[in-house]
């Protein structure tokens, strides 16, 4: 019986190399938490909140600004509920998981919590607050808020019309693929990233 060892040799990195293992780095420590919202949370809706008058437990919420509330001592932000994504920035699809109210001492500008903005909250739940939303009284679940972040914008993409590539199937035509409309869609693809 016979084995074939083979022998392991090691490259070295060439700057190129470096230069790529370096970037996958980065892009992996864009995917993580902002480290005001790390920790352990309840797994509580701010829809099981309102129900139950949650009191105490540990939460990470966000969702939409719909009105910033300044109060003499603090300031209150209501908040439409959305799901998080693995970085815990709220997602833009329906549907809400209902309202809540998230308050934290000091005072946090309107004009720079915009409605509509994106808000991830870490706090502790401090039971509920009965409000209106038109005619329709609304109990809110209210978060004690020991973290406030605002998220930046969403940036716009704007992909162009088809190019013509002369060295794209040797010569003969316009490229259209995926990326450049043509029989994949069209001419101009706007994806619009709501704030």
């Amino acid at each position: 019986m016979y084995f074939r060892i083979r022998k392991f040799h090691f490259i070295p990195l060439s700057p190129k190399h470096v230069a790529i293992v370096a970037l996958a780095g980065l892009l992996g420590a864009c995917a993580t938490v902002p480290a005001p919202l790390q920790g352990q949370f309840a797994p509580v809706t701010p829809r099981d909140a309102a129900a139950s008058g949650g009191q105490g437990e540990a939460v990470r919420w966000g969702g939409e600004i719909i009105n910033v509330d300044p109060r003499p001592e603090q300031t209150c932000f209501e908040i439409l509920a959305r799901e998080l994504d693995s970085t815990a920035r709220p997602v833009s699809r329906d549907p809400s998981d209902g309202r809540f109210l998230a308050c934290r001492n000091g005072f946090y500008d309107p004009e720079e919590f915009k409605q509509g903005r994106n808000i991830t909250v870490v706090g502790k739940l401090n039971g509920t607050e009965v409000g209106k939303v038109g005619q329709f009284d609304y109990t809110y679940p209210r978060v004690a808020a020991d973290a406030i972040y605002l998220w930046p914008k969403r940036s716009y993409a704007n992909y162009p019309y088809p190019y013509y590539d002369p060295w794209m199937w040797g010569g003969y035509g316009p490229y259209w693929g995926p990326y450049w409309g043509g029989f994949w869609g069209g001419s101009t693809v706007i994806v619009r990233r709501h704030p």
